[in-house]
Parts: C-alpha cells; structure tokens; sequence
C-alpha cells in the first residue's frame, strides 16, 4: 500500500526539502549501531531505541518493528526522483535484472518460492556431487497469477563444482516431491476447492535422511471465488530419503505427513480471528546457545479479531518529545491496524522434530505491515540476524517501502531485534520510486521503476549469497513476467549494517540461479541403485 494522501502531504509539509538535501549525506554515514542509534532525518522522527539485548527463548518478550523504524525507510528515499528513477539508497538496492533471462526449467514448469538442501545451521551441503534445490512449482499451462492455489513442492539439481555452466544455472528439474495426494490427507474436511503446498525449509539429517517442513494449505470457495469457509493452513513436516547417482538425484517415502502447528489464536491469529489471516513457511535451526534444542520461525499475525484496534503506544515506538510523533490512534484512525505481521517461534519437544510447541512472537510489525514472510535465522559473528520479506503492497497506511529482504539484529533468537540500516529494517530491496504507485506484477504503474517486482522471496545464504525468482521486470507499456530464479547477488553483513555488494559479479549481479554448495554432506558416494519402473 502506498503511502496515504494525508500521511505523504504532513511529511512534505513538515520538511521534505530538508530531508533531500540531507540524502547525500546519510548514503556516506556510517552504519547505525546499538550504542550509537541513528539521529533523525528532518522531517521524520528518530528511530525506535533498541538494545539488541537476548532474552530466553521461552520468556514472554517480543520485538517490536515500529511505526518509527519503518518510517526510516521513506526518510531516506529521494522525493525528487523523477519517474522511473530509483528513489532509494543504492546500497540497499537490488541491481537491475534485464528482461532477457533464462528459464531454470526448460518451461516445464513456473519456479517461484525456493530454498536449499541445508543442514541444522542453516549450511549447504552438496549430495553425492549433486546441488539440490526445492522450488515452488506449477504447471506453465496454467496463469501465472494462478499458480498459487495450485503450487507443489518440486524439485532441481545440479552438478556441484563445475566451473562453466549453462546460461540457466544448469538446473535438471526433478519433479514432485510428495506422492500424489499426500499434502492433503491431513485434512479432516476432504471437500476443498483447492488444496495445495507453500514454502517451508528442508533438512539432510545423517546417512540420507530428509525431513522437509512447509505449509499444507486447503482452501474451501465457491464458485465466485469467496469463501465458503476460511482457508486452512498447517505446518507439516514429511520424512523421506535422498538417492544419487552419476545421472542425477532422485526421492523416495514423503507418505506420512505430521500435522505439526495450527494458528491458536492466543499468540498466532486464526481463521476465526481472519479469513485472511497468515500462517505459514517454517524454517528450523539449532541454536549453538541452547544445545539440544531445535527451534522454528514462522510467518504469523499477531491474535486479535480482524479489525480490533489493538496497536499500542509501544508499537508506535516514537522517543520522549518526538515532533513528528502519532498516537496509536491516529494511525489506526487511518486504518493501520489491519496490518498485524509477526515472525512466531516454536520449540521441538521429540527428536523426530514432528511435535512442536508454540512461543510467543519473537517479532511483530503491529500497525506497519501484514506480511513478514519466510523469516530465517542468520549467524554471524556471535550475532543472530533475523531476515524476513515483505512487499510494498502490505504496509500499512502512513509507512512505505519497497519489495525485499528486511533485516533485524540481535544477540539471541529472542532479542530486543534492532532494524539494519539506519534503523529502517530495509536490507535488500527492489529498485523502487516511493514517488508514485507501485501498481501490481499484472499491472506495473506507468511511472514506476521497471524494477518494483523484478524480484521476490529472497533467500539470504551462508556468505551473504542472495537468490530470489523473478516476478515482474517493466512498467505498464513493456513489461514481462517470470516464473523461474533471478540472478544471485551478494550483501555484506556487517553488525546492523547490511549492503550490496557491488564487486561480486557483474558490478553486483551473479549468475542466474546460482544456489552453490559449502561442503560435501558426510555420506559413502558409491552411487545408489535406481528403483525398476
């Protein structure tokens, strides 16, 4: 959602030609620190003070991203830049994708959503000389704005460490991963419309052993497209093995599928509380801190009946005496409160990883963004970075910010999470022009920068590597849509400072769907034998 009329001509009042004379400036500062917050943009308010401080993973404390941290984001876009021009920083930026990309598929299949084969911290191991990726997939015969009630799990792969490859990346598409019919068993109420399968995480346990978390989605609508009832989504996890041989990867069991998680309604809002509530995308770790212990971050909202005004001074976040401080109720007079994203933790009770019990939020966006999709836990340099995406299209009234990676720093998974980059969140975004509307992938805004849906659900690998799929590259008179992986990029992690790197690839783009392995997975690499068809 844009930024409201209203919100966008105060701002403007208040001193936007001080803030662009400052742009300069604030690109050459040095990055914002827990002991050393970022100062206030004129005409903007400061941002929230963190401490980044780590608190248990089962005490009753949740982050907050606030109205004044992601009011950063807009502080230092340009508001003079002219149409199709990218009103944000450029170090915070996505390099341009051209319109002339491969297909990792071959055009077997739409590719959006996609993660790596990884191991219990989040590294990426090769198998038997193979790279294997897991993918959202649909069939191209169907509109790629149709893909998403009909996504299955598939699957691609590709030889490890090879020098020179193929413009596409290489990929071999696998297939499904589920047996046919599988994902929707768990369902007591078999009289979907739809029943279809969403993001998760994958984990290669020891000798061949896979468990794959994602979300299990049945979807109950009429002929018009309403609902007859809410749509039901579940984290699910499914246990299955991974064969190799010199031809290539192949998958066996997925049969049993655990129920696992549903959205209480305590902590995670529910399909009682919203029809349109979120809840989805499970990505699991150990944490060297607590050993022993395998955690879960998902996509989640916070619980309240749809509508409810329950944003709170706290998620406001404003400092003692800010002149460009709102009240809870200003913005929810505007209607903020229907966005209510949080990121949820869950804690493995059983080895097997199939019984799980919820813990309060570790971050929420109350009154700044519905949306904080496919959250990962990121280590480096004793810090835990907590990444999520989110699209311009779900901020709330009053805040703006384009499509990408947005990032929060602390010092456990439960932390008072500072925002990076000035305090705003903003980590990796699409070339963007918060000047004018974003419009929709379908239908791209005339004047916006032909890069606003270039890409979407980024993934942040070890070493910074960044892969995300294309979605929409142009404007409304020349644009085109995708439907497989963008070209790989790179951001340097530095504390609470997080920028493109352009020195990797071509002044910062990679290879296209480039998703490397860091190791080879400890297994004899005497190839399998293939199953008689």
């Amino acid at each position: 959602m844009h930024t409201s009329g209203r919100f966008r001509r105060r701002l403007r009042a208040a001193g936007i030609a001080a803030a662009a004379a400052t742009v300069a400036t604030l690109i050459a500062a040095a990055p914002a620190t827990a002991a050393d917050e970022p100062d206030a943009v004129p005409g903007f308010p400061a941002p929230t003070q963190h401490s980044q401080q780590a608190y248990d993973p089962t005490d009753d404390f949740t982050a907050k991203w606030t109205r004044a941290d992601a009011r950063q984001i807009q502080a230092m876009s340009d508001p003079t830049a002219p149409p199709r021009a990218n009103s944000m920083p450029e170090e915070y930026t996505m390099p341009t994708v051209p319109q002339d990309f491969p297909d990792m598929s071959n055009d077997q299949v739409w590719v959006w959503d996609s993660w790596t084969l990884t191991d219990e911290t989040a590294a990426q191991p090769s198998f038997k000389g193979w790279e294997v990726v897991f993918s959202l997939v649909a069939d191209r015969k169907l509109g790629f704005d149709d893909r998403h009630t009909y996504a299955k799990l598939g699957y691609f792969f590709r030889k490890a460490n090879v020098a020179e490859r193929p413009e596409n990346g290489g990929w071999t598409y696998g297939g499904l991963v589920f047996p046919e019919g599988a994902s929707g068993a768990i369902f007591e109420d078999q009289s979907f419309s739809h029943q279809t399968e969403w993001s998760g995480s994958t984990r290669i346990f020891d000798g061949n052993k896979l468990r794959i978390f994602y979300t299990a989605v049945a979807f109950y609508r009429n002929e018009d497209g309403s609902n007859r009832k809410p749509y039901d989504p579940r984290i699910v996890q499914s246990e299955g093995r991974l064969f190799a041989d010199e031809n290539g990867v192949w998958m066996t069991g997925f049969r049993d599928q655990h129920d696992m998680l549903q959205a209480d309604g305590k902590y995670y809002q529910d399909g009682d509380q919203n029809e349109f509530f979120n809840f989805r995308d499970p990505f699991t770790f150990e944490d060297p801190a607590h050993p022993g212990k395998t955690y879960m971050v998902f996509e989640g909202n916070t619980a309240a009946v749809r509508g409810e005004r329950v944003c709170t001074e706290e998620d406001m976040g404003y400092r003692p005496g800010d002149p460009y401080t709102e009240t809870a109720d200003e913005v929810m007079d505007n209607g903020a409160h229907y966005q209510l994203a949080n990121v949820g933790l869950a804690v493995a009770d059983n080895a097997a990883l199939t019984e799980w019990t919820f813990l309060p939020p570790i971050l929420s966006a109350n009154c700044v963004n519905d949306q904080t999709e496919r959250p990962q836990i990121y280590m480096k340099d004793g810090k835990y970075y907590l990444f999520t995406i989110t699209h311009r299209g779900t901020y709330a009234a009053g805040v703006d910010g384009p499509e990408g990676v947005y990032g929060f720093v602390g010092d456990g998974i439960r932390s008072d999470f500072e925002p990076v980059n000035r305090g705003s969140g903003l980590a990796l975004g699409s070339p963007s022009n918060l000047n004018y509307a974003n419009g929709a992938p379908f239908a791209p805004d005339f004047n916006q920068n032909p890069g606003q849906f270039q890409a979407y659900s980024h993934y942040v690998m070890p070493g910074g590597l960044v892969q995300s799929f294309i979605d929409t590259i142009g404007t409304s008179d020349d644009f085109v849509r995708g439907g497989t992986l963008a070209p790989t990029v790179k951001v340097d992690i530095n504390g609470a400072d997080v920028t493109v790197d352009r020195t990797y690839g071509n002044n910062g783009l990679g290879e296209w769907a480039d998703i490397p392995s860091g190791y080879a997975h400890d297994i004899d690499p005497t190839s399998d034998v293939r199953p008689v068809r």
